[in-house]
This record gives structure tokens, C-alpha cells and sequence, in this order.
């Protein structure tokens, strides 16, 4: 369910992105706001990118909420909507900005990404 109020304002209009996650728009500014539940779904380094306001974690547009696009996409919980016609241009978009304005985010991500394509590591037999 939608909230019914932003940081940024009341809400005019909202659109849920995947369950617990709502895009919102008020007539000044937005964002997307992530409820308490869905937030354990974002990396660590994205929950940092956020701010907690009534309940929800809470990304502004300019800024912030590429970053929930982003953990998103990685975790293939939602598709580049339709209208969207040039998508790799979209991506590089989301992508720039998050490297611009939230370059911690950016280097943990890189990070996980990286490990996640290594093999496991088996432990090593303890020397005698």
C-alpha cells in the first residue's frame, strides 16, 4: 500500500515499482520510498543511501533513488517500463549518476559484483 505522505510533500500520484517499493511525486519533488519490510531486500550500502521518514526508507529523486533502480534491476525485481525506448542509454543514466552522487554505493556494489563471480574459496587445512 502506498503511503499517503512524503517527505517531500503530500503525495499526488505514486507507482509501485515491486512490492514495498513506491515510486512517488509530489508537486515539488519525489522519490521513492522503500517500507520497513522490503528494505532488508537492499544491499547494506544501498540502506546507508536512504533516510528513514514515518516508517519508510525514504530516496529523493535527484540524487538517491537510482540507487534503488539500480539494486533492482540487479536483482531483476523490475523492468525498464515501456516507454523507456533507448533502455541502454537509461541504464548508463542510472549508472553515472549513482558513480556521481553516491560513489560509496557505487565501489561496494563493484565489490559484491565481483566476489559473487568467484569461485568459493575452500578453507585451507589448518598447518601442524
Amino acid at each position: 500500500m502506498a503511503p499517503d505522505f512524503s517527505p517531500w510533500g503530500k503525495i499526488d500520484w505514486s507507482e509501485t515499482l515491486a512490492p514495498g517499493f513506491e515510486m512517488v511525486a509530489t508537486p515539488s519533488h519525489g522519490g521513492i520510498m522503500v517500507s520497513r519490510d522490503a528494505s532488508f531486500m537492499l544491499s547494506p550500502a544501498a540502506r546507508k543511501c536512504g533516510s528513514w521518514n514515518g516508517g519508510y526508507l525514504c530516496f529523493e529523486e535527484d540524487a538517491d533513488e537510482n540507487v534503488v533502480l539500480r539494486e533492482l534491476l540487479d536483482m531483476k525485481l523490475w523492468q525498464i517500463p515501456d516507454r523507456i525506448k533507448d533502455r541502454a542509454a537509461f541504464v548508463e543514466n542510472i549508472d553515472q549518476n549513482i558513480r556521481k552522487y553516491n560513489p560509496g554505493y557505487w565501489s561496494a556494489r563493484e565489490k559484491r559484483l565481483s566476489q559473487k563471480d568467484r569461485p568459493p574459496q575452500r578453507p585451507r587445512p589448518a598447518v601442524r
